[in-house]
C-alpha cells in the first residue's frame, strides 16, 4: 500500500503541476488542498496505529503476551461509506482489539461525516460498550487530532489508548 500511496501521490503532484501551468487555478487549488489532507490523514493514522502499537510493546515488556498484527488496505464500512486505511490487531488470551483507521479513496466509497479527515474505530472483542468511535479533525493550529464520536467528544490522548491496552490485558 505504501508504493500505491507514493505513486498517488506524485500523479497528484503532476496533475496540480499541469493545471498551474495551464492556467487552471481553480483545479490545482483544490489538488493542492487534496494533497495536504492526505498528507494530514497518514499522518494522523499512523500517529494512532504506533500509540497502540508503542503501548502494546511496552506492556509486553512489562509482562503481558499481547500478539500484534498490522494489515495495510484494510477496508470497513461506516454507515454507507467504506473507509480504506490500517487495522491494527492486538491478541491478548481470549481477549482482542481492534483498532481501525482509513478514509474513502475514491467517490464512490463515500464521505467522512462531520467534517472530519478520517474516521477510527476502536472494538474490543466481546465488550462492545468499551468501543471507541474517532474522527480526525484539524485543531485550530491546524495539526490533527482525533475526537472520540462517543460521550463527551474530548480528544483522544494517550491515556485513553493507555484505558483501552488496561481493557485488554485486565
Amino acid at each position: 500500500m505504501g508504493e500505491l500511496d507514493e505513486a498517488w501521490a506524485a500523479a497528484l503532484s503532476e496533475a496540480e503541476h499541469r493545471a498551474r501551468l495551464a492556467g487552471r487555478k481553480d483545479v490545482a487549488e483544490y489538488l493542492s488542498l487534496k494533497n495536504s489532507n492526505d498528507l494530514i490523514r497518514k499522518a494522523g493514522v499512523d500517529w494512532l496505529v504506533a500509540g497502540f502499537t508503542t503501548l502494546a510493546g511496552e506492556a509486553n515488556r512489562a509482562g503481558a503476551s499481547i500478539q500484534i498484527a498490522k494489515k495495510d488496505g484494510h477496508r470497513f464500512l461506516i454507515g454507507s461509506s467504506t473507509m480504506v486505511g490500517h487495522l491494527l490487531t492486538l491478541i491478548n488470551g481470549v481477549r482482542t482489539l481492534y483498532v481501525e483507521a482509513g478514509w474513502p479513496r475514491v467517490p464512490r466509497d463515500g464521505f467522512v461525516r462531520g467534517r472530519g479527515l478520517a474516521i477510527a474505530n476502536i472494538r474490543h472483542l466481546g465488550i462492545r460498550t468499551a468501543g471507541q468511535e474517532l474522527l480526525l479533525t484539524k485543531t485550530n493550529s491546524g495539526a490533527p487530532a482525533w475526537k472520540s464520536l462517543s460521550g463527551k467528544r474530548s480528544h483522544l490522548h494517550e491515556s485513553e489508548m493507555r484505558r483501552h491496552i488496561a481493557i485488554l490485558i485486565d
